[in-house]
């Protein structure tokens, strides 16, 4: 199908014959033309819905993770960084979140998920796969593959881990005393002479 659109001679196609019966075809310039009696580009608006097919398809949070994870080791991150990172995926948001276009996923989804780690009495697993979702998230926007990061709404609807304290000595003697303890070495015998 030959058109104008601003001002521009375009051309259109729908698929060959065998293919693409004349009847679809008819059709399909049909829609076309509504397109443009509306306004719209109906090249620009198949080239969009192509993009946005690739989005639903190519873009899942796996895909996503993977590209995160590998990013983390070129950027050289620490071996147990990365590994904590891939265990939370692996285990904890793949099987929940993993095939889902990452476009589409909604804080309610990521919320269940966060809940259901949590229900298991293991908060800071939930707290740090929160965090590790937001990180993925946040890549996918800054990569244009998505919009929002849906655990940002999500932000204190966790329970918090209790802190633990533990002991430390603060007396400058008590201080002295450690430091000037004698320490056996790694393969030392202590041995008496006679």
């Amino acid at each position: 199908m030959a058109y104008r659109f601003d001002g521009k001679q375009k051309q259109l196609s729908f698929g060959a014959y065998p293919a693409v019966s004349l009847k679809d075809a008819r059709a399909r310039r049909d829609e076309a033309k509504a397109l443009l009696a509306a306004g719209c580009d109906p090249a620009a608006r198949r080239k969009q819905d192509r993009v946005e097919s690739d989005a639903l398809t190519k873009h899942t949070f796996r895909a996503l993770g993977t590209e995160y994870l590998a990013k983390l080791v070129a950027e050289g991150r620490a071996d147990s960084t990365v590994g904590s990172a891939k265990w939370l995926l692996e285990d904890f948001a793949y099987p929940a979140l993993g095939d889902r276009p990452v476009a589409q996923i909604k804080p309610a989804e990521v919320l269940e998920l966060l809940k259901k780690v949590e229900g298991r009495g293991t908060f800071e697993t939930a707290r740090r796969l929160r965090g590790i979702c937001s990180r993925v998230f946040r890549y996918a926007v800054s990569t244009q593959k998505a919009e929002i990061d849906p655990t940002h709404p999500l932000r204190g609807a966790l329970i918090a881990p209790k802190t633990r304290h533990h002991s430390a000595i603060v007396e400058p003697t008590a201080i002295g005393a450690l430091l000037t303890a004698p320490w056996p070495a790694a393969g030392f015998v202590d041995a008496q002479l006679s």
